[in-house]
């Protein structure tokens, strides 16, 4: 399996659903004058949403910066984005974004921190999203 980059705000919801897949993943740091992880191969992305009413802001400024590298962008390979549902619309909209941005699948939502089922979900998931990055069946 390839790596995992995330993002956590200081409330920790992401960070509490990293640790709980219990899977090798580098975060993001919040500062902007940290200096921003290298991925060294293919990853996926964990990001939560930051949107106001009309889905502005929905990708956190980190997250921008990470990727507006372009060594760091070529090797996303998924991104799998958080949110609230009590924000109707924008639920996970960081998840879109990035993805028709990077032009990657988005693999999963979750809500806050995740539940129990989206762990065991996400980690199935990228099992099987890694095993077939590498060894993709003949159509």
């Amino acid at each position: 399996m390839s790596g995992l980059f995330y993002y956590s705000s200081r409330s920790g919801n992401t960070a509490r659903l990293v640790a709980a897949l219990d899977l090798p993943a580098r975060r993001i740091p919040t500062g902007p004058d940290t200096a921003m992880p290298r991925p060294d191969a293919p990853f996926v992305l964990i990001c939560p949403t930051f949107a106001d009413g009309e889905g502005r802001g929905a990708v956190p400024k980190p997250v921008i910066r990470f990727l507006n590298d372009p060594m760091r962008r070529a090797l996303i390979r998924g991104v799998i984005a958080g949110g609230n549902r009590n924000f109707g619309a924008t639920y996970a909209l960081a998840g879109r974004v990035i993805a028709e941005k990077c032009q990657i699948p988005w693999l999963y939502s979750f809500e806050l921190a995740g539940t129990e089922t989206d762990i065991a979900r996400i980690r199935a998931g990228l099992t099987t999203f890694w095993r077939e990055m590498t060894c993709p069946t003949a159509a």
